[in-house]
């Protein structure tokens, strides 16, 4: 349920409601995208799970379905309703579906301009990219039972991007490298949303001086435009400075953890507090034992 947006999420009987489903998924995929009709419908629909968004009034403005094969698919949202945070509670609903049933992953295929918005909320690319009904496409994937392997840097941008999204008041990152994750638009978009939200929040930076001023410019502006969210310090006892750990971890218990803070290979934890919690309180005692770093204070940006 989503009140104060306007809309609600619920399961829907495709017995019953397959019309409505099937009307939202035509104006998007074959009005809109001009997909052929006969592709719009399979054989995967009456087994499947799907869920609708409905507004104020009772209407369908949204659906999405999970497939016996633990694919989410036909995703679709009405366009006067995009950009309101339907498509996340479809996905978010979806996603819960898949972990209620115990599976251990759950995969998609996003169309390419969908990719931010699903790594966004924790899915990684994997593989090449392949066309379906015309459209180019990426297989998309999101354990839900362990940690996901980070290995390619499309998947370290999304392991940023998610981490930094789903925070909700604090994110803490310990940095060892410039770090080009930092300026591509997806990190750095959902890096301003947070850092101007309206509720209180805090990003602590963890790095040394060198490492901090190879920071992307238009990350290195954000950081110095909003000194009041942004606290950072740079490590002082040489033990903390030798460090080659990386991670970045929020305040939901999400983790993108290297071991090898000069490489982007890794680990994303999502939802996993006993890990996060491992990694915030080596952070934190790094974090008081370290200066004040005013670089910025100073740079032209």
């Amino acid at each position: 349920m989503n009140p104060q947006a306007g809309f609600s999420v619920r399961a829907a009987d495709y017995a019953v409601q397959q019309q409505v489903l099937h009307g939202v998924r035509t104006r998007v995929f074959v009005d809109e995208q001009q997909v052929p009709a006969a592709l719009e419908s399979d054989a995967l629909d009456p087994l499947s799970h799907h869920v609708i968004a409905m507004d104020a009034g009772g209407q369908v403005v949204g659906t999405g379905r999970l497939t016996p094969e633990r694919r989410i698919g036909r995703m679709a949202v009405l366009r006067d309703w995009r950009s309101q945070g339907v498509g996340e509670a479809l996905l978010a609903a979806l996603v819960a579906e898949a972990r209620q049933r115990g599976w251990g992953e759950v995969s998609l295929h996003a169309q390419l301009p969908a990719r931010d918005f699903y790594a966004r909320n924790g899915f990684l690319p994997e593989g090449a990219l392949f066309e379906e009904a015309g459209i180019a496409h990426v297989t998309m994937r999101q354990r839900l039972d362990g940690a996901m392997r980070v290995s390619t840097p499309d998947q370290a941008i999304a392991a940023t991007a998610a981490v930094v999204h789903r925070a909700r008041r604090r994110l803490r990152l310990q940095l060892q490298c410039a770090d080009e994750a930092w300026g591509e638009p997806v990190v750095l978009d959902a890096l301003r949303r947070f850092a101007t939200a309206r509720h209180d929040k805090q990003v602590q930076v963890l790095a040394l001086e060198a490492n901090l001023m190879a920071l992307p410019a238009a990350t290195l502006a954000l950081l110095q435009r909003l000194p009041s969210v942004f606290t950072l310090r740079e490590p002082l006892d040489p033990a903390d400075s030798n460090i080659v750990t990386a991670a970045l971890s929020n305040d939901r218990g999400d983790c993108y953890f290297r071991p090898m803070g000069s490489r982007l290979h890794g680990e994303l934890s999502l939802d996993a507090q006993a890990r996060a919690q491992v990694q915030d309180e080596l952070f934190q005692r790094i974090w008081e034992r370290s200066s004040p770093c005013n670089a910025l204070r100073v740079l032209g940006v």
